[in-house]
C-alpha cells in the first residue's frame, strides 16, 4: 500500500484532534445541551459524539458511555442516554421538569462522559426547558367564608392563591373573581414570588337580603396556550358580631437555624379585639392554608398565640416557611382576624461531604508514565454557600495527587516514580473537608497495587565467595552454595545458575573451570566433578552468573575463589647428588642408588661416604638431601637415626640432614659405619622414607685418595667442607711417608705419598660434597627446612635458577643443639641469598 495517503489520515487526524482539544479549552471544557421537557423517546438532543471529537466510527470502540455518579443522579440516567450507533445524546424515557427539578430555575442535569482509549471524561450540561403542562391548582375545591353584616366596604378577606408547578410565565398566575356587586377581588404581589389575593367588600352585605354568596375564584398561567384553575367561595353572612380580631403586626419575619431544638420558642403573636365580653376572647390557630406537614413541625399555643418548633428543620429540603395565623372571638358568630409568619431557615454545617469512585484503574505498572490516571472521584456537600465548599486532598501525600477537572469531580493522578520492590501496594485515602465551622469531613480510601517490572538485577550476597576445600575430595560432593537476591516477583525474580563459560583455572594449564565444577541452575550449589590435586591445581577461581527469567532477562555475577587445602598424601623422597652423580651427598666418595622405593616405603637409598679416623666431633660425614610434595607442615622434613642418640660415632641434624661424627673417630670404630637415616614429614599422619648410609673408616691420606678416585670413577666431585682436618691429617702423613720410606724405600711409593700429602695439604679443604661448578645452596639447616611442590623441587637446591614462589619457612620453638652450627662457606652463603631473592 503507499504510505503517502496513510500519512496524509494520521496528519489530518492528529490536526482534527488538536483542533478539537483546543476549541474544548477554550469553552472550559463543557458541552452545554437543552431539551424540552416532555420530550418523545428518541428525541435527539445533541451530537455528542461529535462535539467531543469522536469519530462516528469509534463510538462504540472508544466505548462512549454516560458515567453514574452516585447519589441523586439516578433520573438523568435513565432519562437519557448515548446512542451506540451515532453516539448521539437521545431522551430515553419521559423528562419531568417539575419532577427533577421542582421549582429550580434554571434546571440544569450534570452529566459526566466517559471516553476510554485513551482514558477521558467530560462533563456535559443537559438544560430542561419548561412547558405548560400544569394548570394551576387551589389548595382546596371549595372554600367556605362566613362573613359578618356589620362589616363594612373595604373589608378584607385572605384568600389561599393557587399554585403552578410549571416555573417562569407558564407560573405566572392572574386571578379573576365572577361578578358581584358585594366583591372584589384584590391581587397583590409580595415578591417577585409570592403573590397575596384577598376578597374585598365593595358593599355592604345585608343577611336578610342574601344569606349566602356562592362565587368562583379563577387562576390562569401565563403560558401559551393558558391552563386555569377555579375554587369556589362559598360566602355566609353572619350577623351581630360586627369586630374582628386585629393583629399587631400583618406580616412576622423570623430566621431560626435548621438545627434549632426541639421546643424552641420562636415568636408570640398578639391580636386586640374591640368587642367586649365574649366577644373579645381570642383563640389563635393555623389558618387551614397552612398543611398537616407543616403543622407537624410546628405548633401555635391556642391561649397565648406562642409559635414552637416540634419537630426537625432541614434546609437541604425546605428553605423557609410562610405560616397564615388566624385570630378568632368567642362571638356567636366568631370574627377571624390573620397575620403571615414568614419563617426564613438557615443553613448550618450539619452534612459531611460526600466522595464516589466512578473509575479505578489498578493494578499501576512501576514503570506507568507521571500523570498516569489512577481513578475518577466525584465529590458533593448538601449544604449550601461555604457550609458545601469542598476541599479535597489525598493521603499520602505522594505518590498520587487530586487534580480538578470540573465542579465536585477529580482525577486521581501519579505524581512520582513508582518501585513496586519499596511498595508493592499503597492504601491512599481521599479527604474531603467543607468550608464550614466547625468543618465536616469524609474519606473514602483506594486500594492501589503496583504490578511488578523487571527492573531490578539478580544481586549476589557477596562479590567474591572464598572456599576452601581439601584435595582428594570425592566427586559430586558439594564444595560451596551461592545465592543471588532478585527483588522482583514471579518470573522476574526467579533466578538461575550457570558457570561462566569464560572461567579457567589458575595453574591448570588450559584447562576450563567446567572440567573441576558444576553449579546447579537452581540451588546454586557448586559440586565436584572430579578428586582435586593440590599438586596440580593450588587455586581455581571461575565466575557464576545469575540469571531472571523476565523479559528481558537481567544477570547478575560472582567471583568463586577455590582454594585447594593440602593433605599429607606424599612421602618424602631422596634427591640424587647437586653435582649430577650417580650416588647422593656424601664426603670422600660417592656411592651409586641401589633403587628409589616409593614414598611410603621404610627404605630408600643406599648410600656410602668416607671417612678418615682422628676425625673430630662435629666434623660433616655426609648430606641427605629430600623433599615432599606437599606444602606446610605435610612438606616440613626431619631427619632421625634409627638407633638412639648418643650411642653412635654418628649423628644427623634434625632438619638439615647434614651426617656429622658424634666424636673423634677411632680404630676401634671399625672400617665401616652403617647408618640407616629416617626421613619423615609433619604431617598427620606422617609418612617417611629410608636411606642407608655406609661410611668407610680410614687413614687420613687414603681417605683422601679413595675419596678422589671414587669421585673422579664416579665422574662428580661433590662439594662439602671439613673443618679442623688440618693438623691430624698432616702428623699422620708424615709418620707414614717416613715409615714407607724406611721399610720399602721404594721411591715411588715415596714420590706417590708426597704428591698425595701435597694434595691434602695444599689443596681446597677436602668438601663434604664436592662436584664442578660453583657452590650449590643446599636449602636446610639445623633450625629449619625449606619445602616445595612436587612440581617445582626438582628445580630448587639443585640449580641456580629462580626459586619456586611457594616458598614456606617453618623455624622450630627451640634453639639448635651445641656444635650443630652450619658450616656453609662464604660462596655458600651468598648462593643463599642469591636462591632466595629469585624466590
Amino acid at each position: 500500500a503507499d504510505p503517502a495517503p496513510t500519512m496524509g489520515v494520521c496528519v489530518r487526524s492528529a490536526v482534527r484532534v488538536l483542533v478539537l482539544q483546543v476549541a474544548w479549552a477554550l469553552v472550559g471544557g463543557q458541552v452545554r445541551y437543552s431539551v424540552p421537557e416532555e420530550a418523545k423517546s428518541g428525541t435527539v438532543v445533541g451530537r455528542l459524539a461529535q462535539d467531543l471529537g469522536v469519530e462516528a466510527g469509534e463510538v462504540e470502540a472508544r466505548r462512549l458511555r454516560l458515567v453514574p455518579k452516585g447519589h441523586g443522579g439516578g433520573d438523568e440516567r435513565t432519562s437519557v442516554e448515548v446512542s451506540g450507533a451515532s453516539g448521539a445524546l437521545v431522551v430515553s424515557s419521559r423528562l419531568d421538569r417539575e419532577e427533577l427539578c421542582g421549582k429550580s430555575a434554571p434546571c440544569a442535569l450534570r452529566l459526566e462522559v466517559l471516553v476510554e482509549r485513551p482514558l477521558r471524561v467530560f462533563h456535559v450540561e443537559l438544560e430542561v426547558t419548561d412547558i405548560n403542562d400544569n394548570a394551576p391548582l387551589f389548595p382546596a375545591a371549595r372554600k367556605n367564608l362566613s362573613i359578618w353584616e356589620s362589616s363594612p366596604p373595604g373589608s378584607r378577606f385572605p384568600l389561599e392563591g393557587a399554585s403552578d408547578a410549571d416555573i417562569g410565565a407558564n407560573a405566572q398566575l392572574s386571578y379573576k373573581l365572577s361578578p358581584s356587586e358585594h366583591f372584589a377581588l384584590e391581587v397583590k404581589s409580595k415578591d417577585e414570588k409570592k403573590t397575596s389575593v384577598a376578597l374585598a367588600l365593595t358593599k355592604s352585605l345585608d343577611r336578610e337580603a342574601m344569606a349566602e354568596h356562592r362565587l368562583v375564584l379563577t387562576a390562569s398561567d401565563g403560558g401559551r396556550p393558558s391552563l386555569s384553575g377555579t375554587m369556589e367561595l362559598v360566602i355566609s353572612v353572619l350577623d351581630v358580631n360586627d369586630n374582628t380580631p386585629e393583629f399587631n403586626q400583618s406580616v412576622y419575619n423570623v430566621k431560626i437555624p435548621e438545627n434549632v431544638a426541639v421546643g424552641t420558642l420562636l415568636l408570640q403573636v398578639t391580636a386586640t379585639d374591640k368587642d367586649e365580653g365574649i366577644n373579645k376572647e381570642i383563640t389563635y390557630a393555623f389558618s387551614q392554608a397552612v398543611s398537616e406537614e407543616v403543622k407537624e413541625l410546628f405548633m401555635m399555643d391556642p391561649k397565648s398565640g406562642e409559635l414552637r418548633i416540634i419537630g426537625r428543620l432541614d434546609f437541604e429540603d425546605v428553605q423557609s416557611y410562610d405560616l397564615e395565623i388566624q385570630a378568632n372571638d368567642n362571638g356567636n358568630a366568631p370574627l377571624a382576624g390573620h397575620c403571615s409568619v414568614e419563617l426564613e431557615v438557615l443553613d448550618v454545617n450539619d452534612n459531611a461531604p460526600e466522595v464516589w469512585v466512578t473509575s479505578l484503574s489498578v493494578p499501576v505498572a512501576e514503570d506507568a508514565p507521571l500523570g498516569t490516571v489512577v481513578a475518577l472521584l466525584s465529590v458533593s456537600d448538601r449544604d449550601s454557600g461555604s457550609n458545601g465548599r469542598v476541599r479535597c486532598t489525598v493521603w499520602p501525600s505522594s505518590p498520587f495527587g487530586l487534580v480538578s477537572t470540573f465542579e465536585g469531580s477529580y482525577s486521581l493522578v501519579l505524581r512520582e516514580a513508582l518501585d513496586r520492590e519499596r511498595v508493592s501496594e499503597y492504601e491512599v485515602e481521599v479527604r474531603a473537608e467543607d468550608g464550614g465551622a466547625p468543618p465536616l469531613r469524609a474519606r473514602r480510601a483506594l486500594r492501589v497495587p503496583v504490578s511488578d517490572v523487571n527492573d531490578n538485577a539478580p544481586a549476589f550476597a557477596q562479590a567474591v565467595y572464598t572456599v576452601l576445600a581439601r584435595e582428594n575430595n570425592a566427586a559430586g560432593a558439594e564444595l560451596a552454595r551461592v545465592w543471588a537476591r532478585d527483588p522482583d516477583e514471579a518470573g522476574n525474580g526467579r533466578v538461575s545458575y550457570s558457570l561462566w563459560e569464560g572461567a579457567s583455572a589458575l595453574g591448570s594449564g588450559s584447562r576450563s573451570a567446567s572440567s573441576y565444577v558444576s553449579v546447579d541452575a537452581e540451588s546454586g550449589r557448586v559440586w565436584a566433578l572430579q578428586p582435586l590435586d593440590y599438586e596440580e591445581l593450588q587455586v581455581l577461581q571461575f565466575e557464576v552468573r545469575a540469571v531472571d527469567a523476565g523479559e528481558p532477562s537481567l544477570s547478575g555475577n560472582a567471583t568463586v575463589q577455590l582454594f585447594v587445602v593440602d593433605e599429607n598424601d606424599n612421602a618424602p623422597s631422596l634427591l640424587p647428588p647437586a653435582g649430577g652423580g650417580a650416588g647422593p651427598w656424601a664426603v670422600g666418595a660417592a656411592g651409586s642408588p641401589s633403587s628409589e622405593l616409593s614414598s611410603s616405603s621404610s627404605s630408600g637409598w643406599s648410600l656410602w661416604a668416607w671417612a678418615s679416623w682422628g676425625s673430630p666431633a662435629g666434623q660433616v660425614v655426609a648430606k641427605i638431601r629430600a623433599v615432599d610434595a606437599d606444602s606446610g607442615y605435610n612438606a616440613w622434613l626431619r631427619y632421625e637415626l634409627q638407633e638412639a642418640r648418643g650411642k653412635g660415632a654418628f649423628r644427623v641434624g634434625l632438619y638439615s640432614g647434614e651426617v656429622s661424627t658424634a666424636r673423634a673417630l677411632e680404630e676401634a670404630d671399625g672400617p665401616r659405619q652403617t647408618l640407616l637415616i629416617v626421613v619423615r614429614d609433619h604431617g598427620e599422619p606422617a609418612r617417611s622414607v629410608t636411606a642407608t648410609l655406609s661410611v668407610s673408616l680410614g687413614e687420613g691420606a687414603e681417605a683422601v685418595l679413595v675419596a678422589g678416585v671414587g669421585a673422579a670413577s664416579s665422574g662428580s666431585v661433590l662439594r662439602g667442607s671439613i673443618s679442623g682436618v688440618e693438623g691430624g691429617v698432616s702428623v699422620s702423613a708424615t709418620t707414614n711417608v717416613w715409615l714407607v720410606v724406611a721399610i720399602c724405600a721404594v721411591s715411588s711409593v715415596f714420590l706417590l705419598a708426597v704428591v698425595l700429602y701435597g694434595a691434602s695439604r695444599w689443596s681446597p679443604r677436602a668438601s663434604v660434597l664436592s662436584g664442578p661448578g660453583p657452590t650449590t645452596l643446599v636449602c636446610a639447616s639445623e633450625v629449619g627446612s625449606w619445602s616445595y611442590s612436587q612440581r617445582q623441587s626438582r628445580s630448587v637446591c639443585v640449580a641456580e635458577g629462580a626459586g619456586k614462589s611457594d616458598l614456606m619457612v617453618f623455624s622450630p620453638n627451640f634453639p639448635p643443639p651445641a656444635g650443630c652450627a652450619p658450616k656453609e662457606t662464604p660462596q655458600d652463603a651468598a648462593a643463599f641469598l642469591d636462591t632466595v631473592s629469585g624466590t
